[in-house]
């Protein structure tokens, strides 16, 4: 391995943090320096997950008719798309979500509404039922995805006994208000921290794709360094046609996979899971996301979006040799 490699790899084992020249030099590496720095980023995804993988699912539980202006968003009420619109799911309709995710094999299952937040009363209490029941009748963990949240609807998941609270900051900071500008970078990691101060545990990641600069990706990591969260899902743009990034096409597969790369050297110990857009983006490339550094991945359809098919999903991780284990 070259010199830097090396110096990467001892200050992950460390607990230092690369220098941000480091970080972006990740961003930056082509042919045998490339390979290097994977071949790093796999040996520490090996140190802390063993040859195991995570898998996590979603259910859109309530989708369309968000206030937020979000630019890459097909649900946002400020753009013109082709997603589906409906209200909250029933709770018998999320508990079998979660009973059929735990019967393809994943360990997380996420509920996830549309809007800037849930408001106490039928629509929570609905959510707080489904989760309940998800923790004492699966062995899978019941995760919540509900927008920015309050103290209060904050200690009632936790009460019912959500394992992880799911919010993303997007973007890095200085490039956010590119993005959005419907609410403010602080109410999201105002969010963030409240869900770790509740006793939830905390995924926490972005998009990418969006426009936003190599310097950006590196402070966004950063961020989530700082913050310590304990999962990262990493998403990829896949542009949807009606929103302002429907003509965005940025990325090459190589970038995703030095995007994953960055995050396993800055985040070392934390899960680190490959989620939308990975079909589009990764193409040919998507095996590799696992040499990269990422410890899972997301099984299934997406909020609007398909997924892909599971058995080819299933025929990768044993064609890569990879366990199926773990919880989110």
């Amino acid at each position: 391995m070259t010199p830097t490699t090396m110096t990467l790899i001892e200050k992950a084992r460390t607990g230092e943090a690369p220098t941000q020249e480091e970080a972006l030099a990740i961003l930056q590496a082509r042919g045998a320096d490339l390979n290097f720095i994977l071949a790093g980023a796999s040996l520490l995804r090996e140190k802390t997950f063993g040859n195991a993988i995570e898998l996590c699912s979603i259910i859109n539980a309530k989708s369309g008719r968000c206030a937020e202006n979000c630019a890459f968003c097909a649900q946002s009420t400020h753009h013109q798309t082709d997603a589906p619109v409906y209200p909250l799911r029933s709770y018998e309709e999320i508990v079998a979500g979660a009973r059929q995710a735990q019967e393809e094999g994943s360990h997380c299952y996420g509920i996830v509404t549309s809007g800037t937040r849930i408001r106490a009363g039928e629509e929570l209490d609905s959510v707080l039922a489904a989760i309940r029941e998800i923790r004492g009748t699966t062995s899978i963990a019941p995760s919540a995805s509900l927008g920015i949240l309050d103290e209060a609807t904050a200690q009632a998941l936790y009460d019912a006994g959500c394992v992880t609270y799911h919010h993303n900051l997007e973007t890095a900071r200085s490039f956010f208000p590119n993005i959005c500008s419907t609410h403010a970078y602080d109410e999201d990691v105002d969010t963030v921290k409240l869900a770790k101060k509740i006793g939830m545990k905390v995924c926490c990641g972005g998009i990418f794709g969006l426009g936003e600069s190599l310097e950006q990706r590196v402070e966004m990591a950063f961020t989530l360094r700082e913050l310590n969260v304990d999962s990262v899902p990493l998403n990829f743009l896949n542009p949807i046609p009606g929103t302002p990034l429907e003509g965005a096409n940025d990325l090459k597969p190589l970038d995703c996979i030095r995007i994953i790369a960055l995050f396993r050297y800055l985040l070392p110990q934390k899960r680190i899971s490959v989620c939308g857009g990975r079909e589009q983006n990764l193409k040919d490339y998507q095996s590799w996301m696992f040499m990269a550094g990422a410890s899972g991945t997301m099984v299934g359809n997406y909020l609007t979006t398909c997924g892909r098919n599971r058995e080819d999903d299933l025929q990768m991780f044993r064609d890569g040799e990879v366990e199926i284990n773990g919880c989110c």
